[in-house]
């Protein structure tokens, strides 16, 4: 049973994509916009693919409930949950999705390589990702009384996958088990096998802690209430608009130094209310970009609630 469903990051594509026709980017703000997008991009359409099978798997399910692209806060630890699935018997499964564009190689000390073509990069674990994800998940469930009927303690499981269409080169499994990472349409497979592969001791303790749909569909709906979407607008300092620089002046007929202005008479006044939190500069009322305007809007005291093109915010320098 689906209980949330994936945000809606369009407006961070939106935003990537209008900063790159800006021509005020240096090259160190250039670099860092061109892998922000294709990370973008690249996580949205995977975290689609994932949900897609998932969703088909788990609709109608009367023992579990899913919640896709869970973001949670806890004591100042943020978990990012691309998918999480709460079963009745006291399991959580949280699955992390990886679009590499490549292929994936994990050695027999749990290292992983993306590699695509010639060229390999190592990456952070995904699996220990999730499990850092798991300690903020546990403290929350604590807290909000979702606890199982035996110990106390739920089970939970990690899953990464990747895109079906991934090649995944493994360690011998003693030296480093590599079970938990599938491709995306190999979770039901993945799930059945692990159910086949429980002993005694663990159906006792699935058959003890059994709780009702309604039960763990009460905790989806409280983990959703948690929920705390990101900042889809947010930018690292360094890709904040910077002071216009005029350049040095040309032999040229003298010009008179514009005068120091002020938020108040920087614009007419009868923009105040029609120009407000528009993407208008006050000034010239020449067209500007989001960023700009978000700028201005981001520093109220400085342009007065209004805003301003890049070469007018050189004007409360």
């Amino acid at each position: 049973m689906l209980i949330k469903s994936a945000d809606d990051k369009s407006k961070r594509l939106t935003l990537l994509e209008d900063l790159q026709k800006s021509s005020l980017l240096d090259i160190k703000q250039k670099k860092w916009l061109r892998e922000e997008l294709m990370r973008c991009r690249k996580g949205i359409q995977g975290e689609k693919e994932s949900a897609y099978y998932l969703d088909s798997y788990f609709k109608g399910a009367e023992n579990h409930v899913l919640l896709h692209d869970l973001r949670l806060v806890v004591d100042g630890e943020v978990a990012q949950i691309d998918h999480l699935v709460l079963a009745r018997g006291g399991a959580v499964y949280l699955l992390e999705t990886k679009n590499y564009a490549g292929n994936l190689e994990v050695n027999p000390y749990g290292e992983f390589t993306a590699i695509y073509d010639e060229d390999r990069f190592g990456i952070p674990s995904p699996l220990e990702q999730s499990k850092r994800h798991e300690r903020v998940l546990a403290r929350l469930m604590e807290t909000l009384g979702m606890v199982g009927r035996t110990d106390k303690k739920l089970r939970f499981h990690h899953v990464v996958m990747l895109h079906p269409k991934a090649i995944i080169t493994r360690p011998d499994p003693k030296a480093f088990d590599t079970s938990f990472l599938i491709k995306a349409d190999q979770f039901p497979a993945w799930r059945d096998k692990y159910v086949e592969s429980m002993g005694v001791g663990s159906v006792l303790k699935v058959v003890l802690n059994m709780r009702s749909l309604d039960t763990i569909k009460e905790w989806g709906e409280k983990l959703k209430r948690q929920h705390r979407p990101a900042d889809l607008l947010h930018l690292p300092d360094f890709m904040q608009p910077k002071p216009h620089v005029a350049q040095a002046a040309q032999p040229s007929k003298p010009v008179a130094p514009a005068p120091v202005a002020t938020p108040a008479a920087a614009a007419p006044v009868e923009a105040d209310a029609s120009l407000a939190k528009k993407l208008i500069c006050a000034h010239c009322h020449g067209k500007i970009s989001f960023p700009e305007g978000k700028f201005c809007w981001n520093n109220t005291k400085r342009f007065g609630g209004l805003q301003y093109c890049r070469e007018h915010q050189g004007l409360f320098a």
